[in-house]
């Protein structure tokens, strides 16, 4: 006898998914476009995180990933139909403080941001800029989702802040790599 887990339910054939408590919704739902996004951002900082990097920066890239996890779980929660109410809040001020830490830590090395950049430069970077772009996406889906799930406000602070941190990694990392950043110059024609 198999007792392994099987990944496929086929109860999202029909097009719903359901929520934590066991409201069913539409693939298209809002709810499932915020933390689908989430999850997707979560994947890239995966990637990011894949590629030898400080220790500190790795750290912060795990913490990272663990809120997200956490996020998404949040978002994918229906509070009206669980009795888990009381779980941990997915992100406070102190995970806000550390990513603003973080920021000024790494800006402190960063030569003065006096025009617009291109993102780019090394893989790495590069891939951090593709992960702040999927934040800002996660943060404009989270946004128009309703206040009633819990800790909303933190969630959107934090992944407004997560994006900050994210490009100001992608910077760091072209210069800890000696790497020029590409000055955005508006066309002359």
């Amino acid at each position: 006898m198999n007792n392994k887990f099987k990944i496929y339910t086929k109860t999202g054939d029909d097009g719903t998914s359901g929520l934590i408590g066991g409201t069913r919704v539409k693939k298209s739902d809002q709810r499932l476009e915020a933390y689908g996004t989430v999850d997707e951002l979560n994947s890239w900082v995966g990637l990011i995180k894949s590629i030898p990097i400080e220790p500190k920066i790795d750290n912060t890239l795990e913490l990272i990933q663990n809120k997200l996890f956490v996020i998404g779980s949040k978002l994918a929660t229906d509070y009206d139909k669980t009795t888990n109410k009381q779980s941990p809040l997915p992100c406070n001020s102190q995970d806000i403080d550390h990513l603003e830490s973080e920021i000024d830590r790494m800006q402190n090395d960063l030569p003065p941001l006096t025009n617009f950049i291109l993102p780019g430069g090394n893989q790495l970077a590069a891939y951090t800029h593709l992960a702040r772009t999927v934040c800002r996406r996660a943060e404009r889906r989270i946004s128009v989702l309703d206040t009633n799930i819990k800790d909303l406000n933190n969630i959107g602070i934090f992944i407004n802040r997560l994006s900050d941190y994210l490009f100001v990694l992608a910077r760091y990392i072209n210069f800890k790599k000696g790497i020029e950043e590409t000055k955005w110059i508006a066309d002359k024609r």
